[in-house]
């Protein structure tokens, strides 16, 4: 409506479902803080994102909670009534009406109606059989003759909608001559339709002229011939699902009331024809093979049918879930089976994480290698951060003194790196940087202030010597086994973090040893499992080590192992390796000959032991007296304190 100034008003209404239009993108840097959080708990990259798939992010339903409601939701369907309803009702308006003929009967003395009762006796007990010998019965009651007639007409809408899903609320009488030559030519210019389609022929136009033909039919057709088609496909194959659940009698006894339904109208034929162009082109739907309905209350063909095509949707949705969460790909679900099933809110859930899932790779937090998911150095640097934070966070400063270095731009040298802007930062503001990240920013959309916080660069200075840093992580599978494996991880994480934001100029160098050693990339440490086969080859990880330290002769040079077992392997002459339990003289041998090699480069290593198994205690004892380094014995939770605070020591030292 107008008002006088001739403006147009508006008028607000209750928001009726769909996508919120106000919903913001899912953040994917909180996504990645979740992964994080499973991955310093233990879990791979896959496995983590697998597991923020199946519970959920930021307030939307994951795959977990949405197969529950599924699951539920199947159960009532299956158990919402039985599938005889039909044949239940047949049987007792039969009944009926033979008592209403039979009291009409009762006051004739003639021979003509002892005969007529001898008739009605004789009838045979399944309903199809009885209703075909009453097809030309002089019936005495106009009772019994309207209950015969509603029979009759019960059984073709029946078997009429549950093929077309409610077709016939538009048709009154389906006795009626003239009705069944329509729906005769209706069926005929379907199947020709179909055929056509079967052959790649058919066009939209085609569809929208047989519409338009029989519109008194489909009054609300789907838009698109193929959503037609999967529409009477799922109908068909729910009614052959029930067939197939039913037992043998009754599977002979509702066929054979379809049969005479359909050769009633004419339409066997057709119908016929209508199944095969059906089976041939959606043969998918009638694979969904599945438990039948189990309740008590029974329910009519259409009614039954459509429980059975939403169970079977179901199972398939379930199929294409377990699909997904195998994969950890949310595209292998179909949305609107989803909106079918649960409704409009799920759907808009599984587009949430959808959206989210590529906002992780579109944001360059996840990159993927065929079948391999990584995290990008840009994610790895943020669960570094948090893994960081944790560790800090867990730290008694007065119990284990304080972590913070507070420095300034003019109190050290510059080293010509650069970084994000944090709050507390005392480095200088590189103003052009920052200006460049700002105009970045706007033309690329971004929009808001001039400038914003992350927007901010400050020139790094290094306000202490440079150091390599070589941290030895066991890798044994012991490790898992007592739990102490993510502590791990974590440590390294958050070392890994520290050198590279606080300490820039620090070699880190990250080695795992099982049977044998190896250098990880740090953005492998996210993805990085213990190892399975037996061994601590310590031997390898310290010439590894050594080898690393002598690239930096004029760092100061740092060694921290982290283990929670003696050695027990060692390299082999021919490059393999040897393990044995308890570990042999020679394993011992081997492996205090790389620590005398440490000590001779005048480089003392700390231990980090971890558990109270004696003979480790006292060999890690041992050479920490013949190297003169020390031997710490944190608790698992308190690794990542020990190991940082440590390495802060030793390089402010």
């Amino acid at each position: 409506m107008n008002d006088r100034r001739g403006y147009r008003r508006g008028r607000y209404g209750r928001f009726r479902g769909g996508p919120d239009p106000l919903a913001g993108r899912p953040d994917a840097a909180s996504a990645v803080d979740e992964l994080g959080r499973r991955i310093l708990e233990g879990q791979s990259v896959r496995d983590a994102l697998r597991d923020l798939l199946r519970s959920g992010s930021q307030g939307r339903r994951g795959l977990s909670e949405m197969m529950k409601q599924m699951r539920e939701r199947h159960r009532k369907l299956r158990e919402s009534g039985s599938m005889d309803g039909l044949l239940s009702d047949l049987r007792e308006m039969l009944s009926d009406a033979l008592d209403a003929e039979r009291r009409a009967l009762f006051p004739d003395p003639s021979d003509d109606a002892r005969f007529a009762e001898i008739m009605l006796d004789a009838l045979p007990d399944d309903v199809p059989r009885a209703m075909q010998e009453l097809k030309d019965y002089p019936w005495r009651s106009d009772e019994a003759r309207e209950i015969y007639r509603q029979m009759q007409e019960r059984l073709r809408r029946d078997v009429i909608d549950q093929q077309f899903a409610g077709l016939t609320k538009s048709v009154e009488n389906l006795s009626d001559r003239a009705t069944q030559a329509a729906m005769a030519a209706m069926m005929n210019d379907l199947n020709d339709l179909l055929e056509k389609h079967r052959q790649g022929e058919a066009t939209d136009e085609d569809y929208q002229e047989f519409l338009d033909k029989h519109r008194e039919f489909f009054p609300d057709a789907p838009e698109t011939l193929d959503e037609f088609i999967d529409e009477m496909a799922r109908q068909s194959a729910a009614m052959q699902r029930m067939l197939e659940s039913m037992t043998p009698e009754q599977r002979a006894e509702l066929a054979a009331a379809m049969d005479q339904a359909l050769s009633d109208m004419g339409l066997q034929e057709q119908m016929a024809r209508l199944q095969e162009n059906l089976q041939a082109m959606r043969p998918e739907f009638s694979r969904s093979r599945g438990s039948g309905l189990t309740g008590d209350e029974p329910l009519g063909l259409l009614d039954a049918t459509r429980a059975l095509a939403e169970m079977a949707d179901l199972e398939a949705l379930a199929s294409q879930m377990s699909d997904a969460d195998a994969m950890a790909d949310l595209d292998q679900i179909d949305a609107d089976a989803l909106e079918r099933a649960l409704g409009r809110g799920a759907r808009d859930d599984l587009e949430a994480m959808q959206q989210m899932q590529r906002e992780l790779e579109d944001q360059g937090f996840l990159t993927s290698d065929g079948d391999t998911l990584r995290l990008s150095p840009k994610a790895v640097r943020r669960i570094g951060r948090s893994a960081l934070k944790e560790v800090f966070d867990q730290i008694d400063g007065q119990e284990r003194g304080g972590h913070a270095r507070h420095r300034t731009g003019a109190a050290g040298e510059p080293t010509g790196t650069h970084r994000e802007w944090r709050f507390g930062d005392e480095e200088a503001i590189d103003v052009v940087r920052t200006v460049q990240n700002a105009t970045r920013r706007r033309l690329a959309g971004g929009g808001g202030a001039p400038l914003d916080p992350e927007d901010f660069e400050v020139a790094e200075t290094e306000a202490v010597s440079r150091a390599a840093v070589a941290l030895l992580v066991d890798q044994s599978f012991s490790m898992v086994m007592n739990d102490t494996w993510s502590a791990a991880k974590t440590m390294a994480l958050a070392l890994h973090s520290l050198t590279a934001t606080a300490y820039p100029l620090d070699a880190l160098q990250v080695i795992g040893f099982a049977n044998m050693a190896r250098v990880v990339d740090p953005m492998e440490i996210p993805n990085l499992e213990a190892s399975e086969i037996q061994g601590t080859n310590l031997q390898h990880a310290l010439m590894l080590a050594g080898k690393f330290l002598d690239r930096h002769p004029r760092s100061q040079r740092i060694v921290m192992v982290v283990t929670d077992g003696e050695p027990t392997a060692h390299l082999s002459p021919d490059g393999g390796w040897w393990f044995d339990w308890p570990p042999t003289r020679e394993t011992i041998t081997e492996t205090v000959a790389q620590v005398d090699a440490m000590t001779r480069r005048n480089v003392t290593i700390t231990w980090f032991r971890l558990g109270d198994e004696p003979r480790l205690a006292r060999f890690l004892d041992d050479m920490a007296r013949r190297n003169g380094g020390r031997v710490l014995a944190p608790a698992t939770d308190r690794l990542g304190d020990y190991v940082i605070s440590d390495y802060v020591r030793v390089r402010s030292g």
